[in-house]
């Protein structure tokens, strides 16, 4: 299935179905992880709040927080070097475990600045989850703790991606034909 979003066409590269067996697999992993302790889950808006929901509803056997931080690094398709802070953290997470909820990780430019951020509010461990990751993009080091998918350095759009604000209501990831 093809969709057209603005000037671009897009084919259907990961099915919803594989999007939802995947979100539960990693589920139970941060549940096994986490078991009985509390744990933040701690959304990267916008585009991780489909995927957020999803993930927290397959994890269980966890004292579940949740909460949101917005920031942003993309223009049109492409990942801007300078990332902005838009909407800080609202709760506190000294001393607590941290699971920071991505919907793509690809250069890692975001990330390593949400890292830092974070490591001054003095949390007691902060664990990576992410639909999608670039490894041929991505320029860190820092562990990325549970991956859904491994994609190419091609862009994405759907569930929760988008192309300049559309697209992120499509229930399947897209990628640019």
């Amino acid at each position: 299935m093809e969709v057209q979003i603005k000037d671009k066409s897009f084919q259907v590269f990961i099915r919803e179905e594989e999007i939802k067996l995947r979100l539960r697999e990693l589920g139970n992993e941060i549940s096994k992880d986490f078991h009985g302790q509390e744990l933040i889950m701690l959304g990267v808006l916008n585009g991780s709040f489909i995927i957020f929901a999803d993930l927290c509803r397959e994890v269980q056997s966890v004292k579940l927080l949740t909460s949101f931080i917005r920031i942003s690094s993309y223009s049109g398709t492409e990942s801007q070097e300078k990332v902005k802070e838009v909407m800080g953290l609202n709760d506190p997470i000294e001393g607590k475990n941290v699971l920071i909820v991505e919907d793509i990780v690809d250069t890692g430019i975001s990330m390593n600045f949400l890292l830092k951020t974070l490591k001054t509010h003095n949390p007691a461990s902060v664990s990576i989850a992410t639909l999608l990751f670039k490894p041929d993009a991505f320029r860190f080091n820092y562990p990325l703790n549970y991956v859904g998918f491994e994609i190419p350095n091609k862009f994405v759009v759907g569930y929760g991606l988008d192309y300049d604000g559309y697209g992120r209501e499509l229930p399947e990831i897209y990628q640019l034909k």
